[in-house]
This record gives C-alpha cells, sequence and structure tokens, in this order.
C-alpha cells in the first residue's frame, strides 16, 4: 500500500492565511474572487510560496485589484522574464458583488482585506473579508475574553 502524500490530506489546499487580519478588523462579510495570475506564480502557489500580512484590496475603476500580496518566485523560473513578487494582481468578481463593495466601502467606510489564498477546483482563490478596524480596546477585550475562556476551559476540566 503506497504512503499518503501529505499535501492531499483535507484542508490542504490553503495557500496562505492572513491572521493579521482577524486580529486587526472585525470581518462582517466574506467574498471569494478569483486572481488573474502568471505562469510562474501559479507555479511558487502550488509550493506555498505566497504571503498576504501586508496586503490590502482596492476598488478602482469599478475592478477589484490585490496590492501588496508577496508570491516569491521560484528559483527554476523562466530566464526570458523577470518575476514582480508584489506586482498588483486583479480580482475577479460579479458586477453586482463590485456594486455592493463599493457602497459598502465608500459610503459606509468599510475596508477590504484578503483573508485567505486557497485552491478550488485547480483554481486559486482568494477570500476577501468586508471590515471594520478595531480600536485597541477593542483587541484587548478579544484578548481578555480569550484569556477567559481558555482559563475557564481549565477550570471545567480539573474540577
Amino acid at each position: 500500500m503506497a504512503k499518503k502524500n501529505p499535501k492531499n490530506q483535507a484542508g490542504s489546499n490553503t495557500i496562505a492565511v492572513n491572521r493579521k487580519a482577524r486580529h486587526d478588523f472585525f470581518i462582517e462579510d466574506r467574498l471569494e474572487a478569483g486572481l488573474v495570475l502568471e505562469g510562474w506564480e501559479v507555479k511558487s502557489l502550488r509550493d506555498g510560496r505566497a504571503q498576504l500580512s501586508e496586503s490590502y484590496v482596492l476598488l478602482r475603476n469599478g475592478e477589484a485589484w490585490l496590492f501588496g500580496a508577496h508570491v516569491t518566485p521560484l528559483p527554476t523560473a523562466s530566464t526570458h522574464i523577470h518575476p514582480d513578487p508584489s506586482r498588483t494582481r486583479k480580482l475577479l468578481l460579479q458586477r453586482s458583488e463590485i456594486n455592493r463593495l463599493i457602497g459598502a466601502v465608500e459610503r459606509k467606510g468599510y475596508t477590504l482585506v484578503p483573508l485567505s489564498l486557497y485552491w478550488k477546483r485547480g483554481k486559486a482563490k482568494l477570500e476577501i473579508g468586508l471590515a471594520k478596524g478595531k480600536k485597541e480596546f477593542d483587541k484587548r477585550a478579544v484578548d481578555k475574553e480569550r484569556d477567559w475562556q481558555r482559563e475557564r476551559g481549565r477550570i471545567l476540566k480539573n474540577a
């Protein structure tokens, strides 16, 4: 019997997660968007070489764009191209979704934050969160609640 490849296990289709987004923002809504990628970027994503930590999404001229996402090129990338690891990438969304996002961002003061990058049916997808920024006291309250839940679990386990 052959050994199972660890990349083929459940949950392994996640490429990158922006953990800082959940710490800095209240996530109100989530959307799934496709990405316009070049060939070398797809190969790098398959190898798991992506970072979303300092990235953000902007809406310009009725289109969504991903800024600041870093995709490290493989050393075996083609010699006739010069890969730009942090280039601006276009996001693929339905017109109705873009219109709804434009309304939320411009009128209601929300921001668009990339949450995770993953594979779905062989295509790279980006999960976008419609978010409001947290204040410092909000972050402290969340940390305090998390610590209390952990402590409560310990007390109940030992009692």
